[in-house]
């Protein structure tokens, strides 16, 4: 690169420019891309339809959090094998604890011990036979057995069958579930029973019902699960009832537990032996169970009367008080007549006033 100095005659007192000779780089320089950074900013058309995708799913997410209370907030967790119907005591739970909500929720076939043992739940709703080992149950009641044959099966006629009329049978499940049938068996007794194949559930050995393969005999509750157009429930005599009972973890002396079997076994709430009075303290209404900065509010305020009921107390108390002083007295309290009455009877009075006098008063 060469310099030359230029100096112009007219204006001398002017400092010399420089300028290059050499090919104008800077120049000829290419303007810098955006960056990716602002490529990546949203039109201005876009961020509304951003933000209230933003704020739906904000929305959402809250809804989903509201709709079930976390796992530890559960005061109670119940299991029930199927067919066992929990909702009468539920309901009595939240009308006498609304505070404290239950966690209640079907045991899968063979875990309705096991969800005791493991913690799982606290009470279970378990069908005879089970393992009592370390648990302590109450029985609730018994279920009538059903026998389930097709459609066009001769016994689908009868309102009864006898188990004895069912030894030529074939049984869809395992014949140590009804013993008094596996006694009398033909196909056990003889050796000629046949494996169960495809049935891995009710549901499969209903299917075959309906088809003709074999019969069924289950509890009536669980017989209702399976009802169809193309097989027939009907009791059947010499088979045992089945039992359902209120299982709970021996020891445990929650009064948690203890008040939701008494609800169950029919306890009210202003019996001697209720501990409604003591769940919330126990329990820990305001602190022990619920878990955030929530814990240890206020109790809710008193329910306020309304103007009907204070109407209804102030006429009862006033009825009341004149039975009271009609007793004192030694005379019968005078029964209430109503307005509409009294004027019925003088309107009686007056029509007959007027047909004996014809009209004169």
């Amino acid at each position: 690169m060469t310099n030359e100095q230029v100096s112009d005659p007219e204006h001398p007192a002017e400092p010399s420019i420089l300028r290059t000779t050499a090919p104008s780089v800077a120049v000829d320089r290419v303007a810098p891309e955006p960056s990716a950074a602002v490529d990546r900013v949203p039109a201005a058309s876009e961020a509304p339809a951003a933000a209230a995708e933003t704020a739906q799913e904000e929305a959402a997410q809250e809804k989903a959090d509201k709709s079930e209370p976390p796992a530890a907030e559960f005061a109670l967790s119940v299991a029930f094998t199927v067919g066992v119907t929990v909702t009468k005591w539920s309901r009595v739970w939240a009308e006498r604890h609304p505070e404290l909500p239950l966690k209640v929720f079907r045991s899968e076939p063979g875990e309705q011990t096991t969800v005791l043992q493991t913690g799982a739940a606290d009470v279970s709703f378990v069908r005879h036979p089970f393992d009592r080992g370390g648990l302590s149950a109450i029985a609730l009641y018994s279920e009538v057995p059903v026998v389930g044959v097709a459609k066009d099966h001769p016994a689908s006629v009868f309102d009864v069958v006898a188990v004895d009329d069912l030894q030529g049978e074939h049984l869809l499940q395992d014949p140590d579930e009804v013993p008094e049938w596996r006694d009398i068996a033909t196909e056990v007794t003889d050796g000629s029973r046949r494996p169960l194949r495809g049935i891995h559930s009710r549901e499969d050995a209903v299917e075959q019902v309906a088809a003709g393969v074999g019969i069924v005999i289950l509890p009536q509750s669980i017989s209702r699960l399976h009802n169809r157009k193309d097989v027939v429930f009907r009791p059947v005599s010499g088979v045992a009832e089945t039992q359902v009972s209120v299982a709970w973890r021996a020891g445990d002396e929650s009064v948690l537990v203890e008040e939701f079997i008494g609800i169950v076994r029919g306890r009210s709430a202003s019996s001697s032996r209720s501990r409604s009075g003591v769940v919330g303290a126990a329990a820990g209404t305001a602190t022990g169970l619920r878990t955030g900065s929530d814990a240890g509010t206020a109790a809710a305020p008193a329910k306020k009367i309304g103007p009907v009921a204070k109407a209804k107390a102030k006429a009862r108390a006033a009825k009341e008080a004149e039975a009271a002083a009609a007793g004192r007295k030694g005379t019968a309290p005078r029964p209430a007549q109503s307005k509409k009455k009294t004027q019925s009877d003088q309107a009686n009075a007056a029509q007959a006033r007027r047909r004996k006098f014809g009209g004169k008063r």
